[in-house]
């Protein structure tokens, strides 16, 4: 999720009214403590939005359950002993099957337009040989024509294309902030508030940000966990929580469908997963990266999410956050809800800021899931190795999972 998101769903006044659900009284496992500063509102899992931008609730949720000088959150959970346990999901003499949980990348990949443009647009450049026709043409960028040594070394290599803009007078390329990304702690906050009250001004520099940033996350391997609730909607029948298929058939959840803590039991029991635990990746399967798999036109206007885009709310948000998983994440671009019954209060993106500054848990996004749905792989092992990356508000290295599919 990028801030000029919300600008634009701002905008589009109508879209994000909050679907008052009523509060949810239910019981945590003994072995989840609640965090010592949560607040009455997480303790009942509703969906009351919370003043973090206020200094005189600081002290509500922060300093952080891991101290007050954490960087990490709740990655944190992910220890030595945590990725032993992941990797004994995987049973021994059984096949294990690797799946890249990330988008293709390609030109033009879509992204919401802002000044400057948020873009990726790939260039080649040749060394060593004449490039073929309508390559300079097309972009394509000659270094020299001779091969460089005595040994006639050719060299290809990758640059990407900057732009100008009126607001800013340097060139500037893309962003980690588009495809399949990881969101890091400084990637949301409330004013100038972010994650273990750190504050704006004391940690903005041109470059990124001196905390929070992806320097701090590291290599995660963890456990896995699908929560395939189209695939729950498929097998019972429920035709009115899907949309109109992408344009290649496939089917996937309706725009603005709003994702509850029933629907997550419901895809726990589906996938055979009996609890969350601490440090686990949590993945929702919509089926929303089936509208770019032909990149029509329409189906990306519609994975934009003009029109809503389903995902969880807060009171999803803070059920899951009690488990203390180290990464919420699905295979739209925003993990949560937007459309015209959710946030008529004018909020936007709480969930953002309820699992990033609340709880210092990541939130993956456009991560690829649908082969894991069609194995039937509900339980895995989850790696990522983001950019390391000093001050990165996100890394979007694809994630990649081991899994032991149960369909073929």
């Amino acid at each position: 999720m990028n801030p000029d998101l919300l600008r634009h769903h701002l905008a589009r006044r109508d879209l994000l009214k909050l679907a008052g659900a009523a509060g949810l009284a239910t019981a945590l496992p003994a072995a989840v403590a609640a965090p010592a500063h949560a607040s009455p509102d997480a303790a009942r899992f509703d969906d009351t939005p919370f003043d973090y931008a206020d200094p005189a609730n600081l002290s509500d949720w922060a300093p952080s359950r891991y101290g007050p000088d954490d960087q990490r959150g709740a990655l944190n959970e992910v220890t030595p002993a945590k990725t032993a346990a992941a990797l004994a999901v995987l049973k021994p003499h059984r096949p294990v099957k690797t799946y890249n949980l990330g988008e293709l990348m390609w030109n033009g990949f879509p992204a919401f337009r802002t000044d400057p443009r948020r873009t990726y647009e790939q260039r080649l450049s040749i060394w060593g040989y004449p490039p073929p026709p309508g390559f300079l043409e097309q972009g394509g960028i000659l270094v020299a024509l001779e091969p460089l040594g005595a040994n006639r070394i050719s060299v290809h290599e990758e640059r990407f294309e900057a732009e100008f803009s009126a607001k800013h007078l340097k060139p500037l390329a893309t962003t980690f902030q588009i495809g399949t990304q990881t969101d890091n702690l400084n990637h949301v906050g409330a004013a100038e508030f972010f994650y273990n009250g750190r504050r704006g001004p004391d940690i903005a520099r041109a470059h990124g940000t001196t905390a929070l940033g992806a320097e701090n996350m590291g290599p995660v391997v963890t456990r896995g966990v699908l929560l395939d609730v189209l695939g729950v909607k498929l097998a019972r029948g429920r035709v009115e929580d899907l949309a109109e298929p992408a344009s290649n058939g496939k089917p996937l959840l309706r725009e603005n469908y709003r994702i509850t803590v029933e629907d997550i039991k419901d895809a726990m029991e589906f996938g055979g997963i009996d609890r969350i635990e601490p440090g686990d990746a949590v993945l929702f399967h919509t089926g929303w990266h089936q509208l770019l798999a032909r990149r029509a036109p329409a189906d990306i206007a519609r994975w934009e999410g003009n029109a809503g885009m389903p995902g969880i709310y807060l009171r999803e948000a803070r059920w899951l956050a009690r488990f203390r998983p180290a990464i919420v994440g699905g295979d739209t671009w925003g993990l949560e809800v937007l459309g015209a019954e959710v946030n008529g209060d004018g909020t936007a993106f709480p969930v953002h800021q309820e699992l990033l500054m609340r709880h210092g848990i990541r939130i993956g996004e456009s991560y690829v899931v649908d082969e894991l749905a069609a194995d039937g792989v509900h339980e895995f092992v989850f790696i990522v190795t983001p950019q390391y990356s000093e001050g990165a508000t996100a890394g979007n290295t694809p994630p990649a999972a081991l899994g032991q599919p149960r369909r073929h």
